[in-house]
């Protein structure tokens, strides 16, 4: 399995989010089914609905209910998973979600992916630079001309995954919906990691020789 053709995907699917920037908002229908399932307690449940995916090992808790969640079930042959989009109803911005087999470090995949990126024409980034949402996280700004901008978030997963955010918005926008971006990516976290501690039971000494016992 190739890290750089997995990267390509996610050039392709950077560039595919960025020309969907550009256009209305789809009409706003909740996501739920497939392997995920979404809760909330009825009363708040515009602000703290959360959607779990066992079987990729993560869960995502949107900011606001502007964040639409439209599940894809999505997985390309290089093993690479894009199981949710995320749309802002207002502002037209939207969060892609790919999970990765961890064949790479956070580092690693956010340098290849800018090094892709700025082989694209017209796009334009920033250096990878340690960001707040875990020890590995890390990320970068990216334009494309000069109608959108995004951002990349990659952090550790569980189970040796890793998560990586690609998060795009019309330019226009950009004062009002970055804050609501950077909400939803910390909201994107890994389950714990279930514990393989195994208790063994307590055996007697074994008898010397001549021992009574």
């Amino acid at each position: 399995m190739g890290v750089m053709r997995m990267l390509g995907w996610g050039v392709l699917l950077l560039s595919t989010a960025c020309g969907a920037s550009r256009t209305a908002v789809a009409k706003a229908e909740p996501g739920t089914g497939g392997s995920g399932t979404v809760s909330g307690d009825p009363g708040v449940a515009s602000t703290t609905r959360r959607y779990v995916d066992e079987d990729l090992g993560f869960e995502i808790v949107r900011p606001t209910a502007e964040w639409q969640l439209d599940e894809t079930n999505e997985r390309t042959p290089e093993g690479l998973a894009i199981p949710v989009i995320l749309r802002h109803r207002v502002s037209g911005a939207q969060v892609v979600l790919q999970v990765a087999p961890g064949v790479a470090t956070p580092t690693q995949f956010a340098e290849r992916l800018t090094q892709g990126l700025r082989q694209q024409p017209g796009f334009t980034t920033t250096d990878p630079q340690p960001i707040a949402l875990s020890d590995s996280a890390v990320g970068f700004d990216f334009q494309v001309g000069d109608g959108v901008r995004g951002k990349v978030a990659v952090r550790e997963g569980n189970g040796g995954r890793v998560l990586m955010m690609l998060a795009t918005w019309p330019t226009e926008l950009s004062e009002d919906v970055t804050g609501s971006v950077d909400e939803l990516m910390a909201g994107v976290r890994p389950l714990p990691e279930p514990s393989v501690a195994v208790r063994t039971p307590q055996r007697a000494p074994e008898p010397e020789p001549g021992d009574p016992r």
